[in-house]
This record gives structure tokens, C-alpha cells and sequence, in this order.
């Protein structure tokens, strides 16, 4: 597929261009992002980063790019050592964090989740800003989260982050008389 920006992924046998994201969608993955970057760090255990190009194939079927919102990306399946291979990885990564953008369709988001799982991915986030939810996706199903919930999850050891963060806005600060 040509270079482009935003980046462009292959979904239902149709090249689809990454959306600029709106306010809620940046806050929510800018703060997933943040969560999960300070507990791999603590644990040395892998990268994560936003909009990271991955290149993939299920079995049997033809490679494609896909370029999660948020990704995690462990030592354990490519080496801290192994840069080259870690700039566009082919191979899923462990933790995918979509955040779901008014104009996705349902059958795109499925079929995202039906390729990183089957490519290896041990758990899918899906972030809906509207509804303030997060539906973690996994070989084994699903289970939502809601405003009251602290996500966790097992592919995750001591990773636990407050739904209500990624939908609250900041505050402004008052100034003292």
C-alpha cells in the first residue's frame, strides 16, 4: 500500500485512511496511552506507543497493515536489542487499544478484532467515548467496563487503570483571591 498520512489500514479487502481524531477520542487515547506506557516502563517489559503500523497475516491469508490508537508491544516477542525489527512490526501486537470514531463501522471494528486475534494479540480494548464504556476483547470473549469499573486484565499483570479517567475532563484551576 502507497505512504500516507494519517496512516492507512487494510480492513474488509478495502484500504481505510486513520481519522483525525476528535477531542474525546484524543483525550481517551492519550491517557490509555499514558497509563499503559508507565506500567510497561516500571516493568521493563515492552513499548508502547500510538498510532504504530503493524504488519500482519492470519494464517493463511495476505498480510496487512493495521495501526491500532494504542499498542503494547512486549520484549518477550521482539527484543529490546531488536530495533529494526520493532519499527514496523510483523507480527501482532500483544495489547491493542482502539478508540472507537463516529464514522467506524461495526463490521470494520469486527473484523480488526477477528485479524489481531488470530494473529496472536492476547487482548483488544475498544474504547467508546460516547457510551464511557471499554469492552475488552480476548480468545475468550468479552466483558465491558463501565464509568464505576477499574480496568484490568490478566494478559496485564498489575495493570489497573479508572474507567472514569479516560472520559473526565481536566478542571480548569481557580485562582485565589
Amino acid at each position: 500500500m502507497p505512504e500516507a498520512k494519517p496512516a492507512l489500514e487494510w480492513v474488509n479487502g478495502r484500504a481505510l485512511q486513520k481519522v483525525s481524531p476528535q477531542r474525546k477520542h484524543a483525550m481517551a487515547q492519550g491517557r490509555f496511552y499514558g497509563a499503559l506506557d508507565a506500567w510497561a516502563r516500571e516493568r521493563g517489559s515492552g513499548e508502547v506507543g500510538t498510532e504504530w503500523e503493524f504488519r500482519i497475516a492470519p494464517p493463511g491469508e495476505a498480510r496487512r497493515p493495521l495501526v491500532p490508537d494504542v499498542a503494547y508491544l512486549s520484549y518477550d516477542r521482539v527484543p529490546f536489542e531488536n530495533e529494526k525489527a520493532a519499527d514496523i512490526p510483523h507480527l501482532a501486537p500483544d495489547v491493542v487499544v482502539e478508540v472507537l470514531s463516529p464514522r467506524d463501522l461495526q463490521r470494520d471494528v469486527e473484523e480488526k478484532i477477528r485479524v489481531y486475534l488470530a494473529t496472536g494479540t492476547s487482548v483488544i480494548f475498544v474504547v467508546d467515548t460516547k457510551d464511557e464504556m471499554v469492552t475488552a476483547r480476548d480468545p475468550r470473549g468479552r466483558k465491558n467496563f463501565v464509568a464505576v469499573d477499574v480496568l484490568t486484565h490478566a494478559a496485564l499483570p498489575g495493570f489497573a487503570l479508572r474507567v472514569p479517567f479516560l472520559f473526565e475532563r481536566s478542571r480548569p484551576k481557580q485562582s485565589e483571591p
